[in-house]
C-alpha cells in the first residue's frame, strides 16, 4: 500500500516515513500543499498524511483541492488543538485529525483504521509470538507462558515496537521519540524504568532476560 506524507518539517517527514516503511508501506513525501495535490493527481495513493500549516499552499486548501478529484483517505496533522480548527479540517474533506506532538503508534493505528474503513486490507498479524511472550494486538494484552501480564499502555507500546523489529537496537532517545512523542521533555531514564518493569512482567528470569536485551552503551533490542 502507498502512503503520501506531506509536511514542511523534514525531520518529522523522515520519522513518519521510516516508521511506515518498517510496517511494510510504500511511502511518498512532499513539503507543501502543492506537492500533495500534484502527487495525488499523478500517482495512485491509498492514504495521505497532510500537515495543515505549510508554505505555498496550506493543508486545508490542499485537502479541498484533492477532494475535487479524489476520495483518498486524508489524515491532517496540526499544532492547533482548537475544536474549530478540527471542524475546518473535516469541512475541507479530512477523514481524521491528529494534533502535534503525537505518538507515532497512535498515528499508525489511525492509518490502519482508515485503511480498513476504506476497504483496504493489510497483511497484519493479530498476534505476535516469540518464545514465552505473546502479544494480542487486537486486545492489546500481553502474555508470558500463556499467563496474562499486566502491562501499562506505554509498556505494551515498547514491547510492540521491539518485537516487531527483532534485533534492531533502539537508543533511549529513539524510544522516547517513538513511544512518548518527539516533543517529550521528561527524564530519559524513564525508558530504563519501563524496560525493567517489562522484564519483571514478561521475562522468566528478569535478571537474565531472554528477549528484552541491552546493548551496553547503545540501547535496547528484542532478541529473536
Amino acid at each position: 500500500m502507498k502512503i503520501l506524507v506531506v509536511d514542511d518539517e523534514a525531520v518529522l517527514v523522515k520519522g513518519i516515513s521510516y516508521n511506515l516503511r518498517n510496517d511494510g508501506y510504500e511511502v511518498l513525501t512532499g513539503s507543501n500543499g502543492m506537492d500533495a495535490v500534484r502527487t495525488v493527481r499523478e500517482t495512485p495513493v491509498d492514504l495521505v498524511i497532510l500537515d495543515v500549516m505549510m508554505p505555498e499552499m496550506d493543508g486545508l486548501e490542499a485537502c479541498r483541492q484533492i477532494r475535487d478529484f479524489s476520495d483518498v483517505p486524508i489524515i491532517l496533522l496540526t499544532a492547533k488543538a482548537d475544536d474549530m480548527d478540527k471542524l475546518m479540517g473535516f469541512e475541507h474533506g479530512a477523514d481524521d485529525y491528529l494534533t502535534k506532538p503525537f505518538n507515532i503508534l497512535e498515528l499508525k493505528a489511525r492509518v490502519r483504521a482508515l485503511l480498513r474503513r476504506a476497504g483496504l486490507r493489510e497483511a497484519k498479524p493479530e498476534q505476535i509470538e516469540a518464545g514465552a511472550i505473546r502479544l494480542d494486538l487486537v486486545s492489546r494484552n500481553a502474555y508470558r507462558d500463556g499467563v496474562l501480564a499486566d502491562l501499562t499502555a506505554k509498556e505494551f507500546d515498547l514491547v510492540d515496537l521491539l518485537i516487531r523489529n527483532p534485533n534492531r537496537v533502539y537508543s533511549r532517545e529513539n524510544l522516547l521519540d517513538l513511544i512518548w512523542g518527539y516533543d517529550y521533555q521528561g527524564d530519559i531514564r524513564t525508558v530504563d524504568v519501563h524496560i525493567r518493569r517489562i522484564r519483571e512482567k514478561l521475562e522468566r528470569n528478569p535478571a537474565e532476560p531472554e528477549h528484552i536485551m541491552t546493548k551496553w552503551g547503545v540501547g535496547y533490542y528484542f532478541k529473536a
